[in-house]
Order: structure tokens, then sequence, then C-alpha cells
């Protein structure tokens, strides 16, 4: 087994509306996702070519980058971001970054189970230089 890594970086900004801290506020971060695949190399010695990878993840994250993600309950925020014609994308959770790292790999497993030889995704979401969450998923046995 050989893992293959590749890092992406996007600013976007969110909210904690639950949170009794200053995250409460609407801030950004300069996120960072390492995203991590496991499995077999194929004929050419390549687990996938990572120019694939930017094919699945780029137009992703291109989506979030520069937006605010909005929980789709939290009408206050919303309301405030169609007035102001502003970026986002509203999600069915709230943005921490454990939240934020489950629905990527969720969205990216779809595309790299085709790969058979890709046994095994992770996502490791920075949301900080020196805090992340991480998710795995297993795709192909």
């Amino acid at each position: 087994m050989i893992k293959l890594g590749k890092d992406f970086v996007w600013e976007m900004s969110h909210r904690l509306p639950f949170h009794n801290g200053w995250c409460k506020n609407i801030h950004g971060h300069s996120y960072k996702m390492r995203l991590e695949l496991v499995g077999e190399l194929d004929e050419n010695g390549m687990l996938i070519d990572f120019y694939d990878i930017d094919k699945v993840v780029k137009p992703i994250i291109n989506t979030y980058d520069h937006s605010m993600l909005v929980d789709e309950n939290d009408e206050t925020t919303l309301k405030f971001l169609k007035e102001n014609n502003f970026r986002y994308v509203a999600i069915k959770f709230t943005s921490t970054s454990e939240n934020i790292a489950i629905n990527f790999a969720h969205q990216f497993a779809e595309e790299f189970r085709k790969q058979k030889n890709i046994k095994e995704l992770t996502v490791r979401v920075y949301e900080t230089s020196d805090a992340f969450a991480e998710y795995s998923l297993k795709l192909n046995d």
C-alpha cells in the first residue's frame, strides 16, 4: 500500500451561532486541506495522477473559496448575505472544522471510488495553521 497526498488552500468565512465566544461572530480563515489517498500502485507505478486529484477537488474547493459557509437554519445570517448579494454556500450542518472535513470526504469519495486501486481517503482540514480536523473513509475493498 502507498499513501499519496495533495494540499489545497482557500479563503472562507463562517460563524458558529451556538458558540458563547468570539466564533459566534462572522469571521474568516485561510483554510488548508490535505487530501490523502491510500491504495495499490497501477501498472505504471502510480496510485493516481495529481492532475486527476485536482479534477475532483478543485471544482468543489472553488465553490467554497471566498464564500461564507452558513448553516441553512441560520436565518439571520442568510438574510444578511442575500440582501447584500454576498457569495455563500448554504449547508445542512454547523460549519465546524469537524463537519467540514466530513462533508468534503463524502463529496470526494464518489469520484475516488471509481479508481478501484484506491482503498482509503483521508481529509484533514486546517482552520488555522495549528488546528485541524481529520476524517477517513474506506473506499474499495
